[in-house]
C-alpha cells in the first residue's frame, strides 16, 4: 500500500508488549504514517511519540489504547481532528464517546486495529 491512512495512536508506548506498541509496529509495517500520542517521550521503530497536541494533525483514523476513564480530556480534542473513523480496541469501549463522534459524522467502531491489519479490514 503506497498511499496508507494517516493514524493517530492514543495511548502510544515503548514497551513491546503493549498493543499500542504493536499497532504502531504493524501500521508502519503496512506503510500506514502514524503519529504516536503518548504521556512519556520515545521512539517506536521511525515514529516518535509525541506528547503535546497537535490542532493541526491531518488524520484518517485514531486508534484508542486509553481507557474510557481518561478519554473525556481528548474527546473534543478528537473531535476537532475531524478523522474519517476512531477505532475503540479491546478495553476502550465508551458508548457515548461513540454516540457523540457519530453525532458528529464521524465512524465509531469497537474493533481490533492489530485484527483488521492482519485480515486486511483496516
Amino acid at each position: 500500500m503506497k498511499n496508507g491512512k494517516p493514524t493517530l495512536v492514543i495511548g502510544a508506548n515503548t514497551d513491546p508488549s503493549k498493543y499500542a506498541y504493536k499497532a504502531i509496529k504493524r501500521l508502519r509495517g503496512s506503510d500506514h504514517p502514524v503519529i504516536a500520542f503518548g504521556p512519556r517521550p520515545g521512539v517506536v521503530d521511525d515514529v516518535t511519540i509525541e506528547n503535546e497536541w497537535n490542532e493541526s494533525w491531518d488524520i484518517d483514523t485514531v486508534t484508542l489504547y486509553i481507557n474510557p476513564t481518561r478519554q473525556p480530556e481528548y474527546e473534543e480534542k478528537i473531535i476537532s481532528l475531524h478523522p474519517k473513523r476512531v477505532i475503540f480496541n479491546p478495553g476502550t469501549e465508551n458508548p457515548a464517546f461513540m454516540r457523540e463522534l457519530r453525532q458528529n459524522g464521524i465512524e465509531a467502531e469497537m474493533a481490533c486495529t492489530l485484527v483488521m491489519l492482519a485480515t486486511d479490514q483496516y
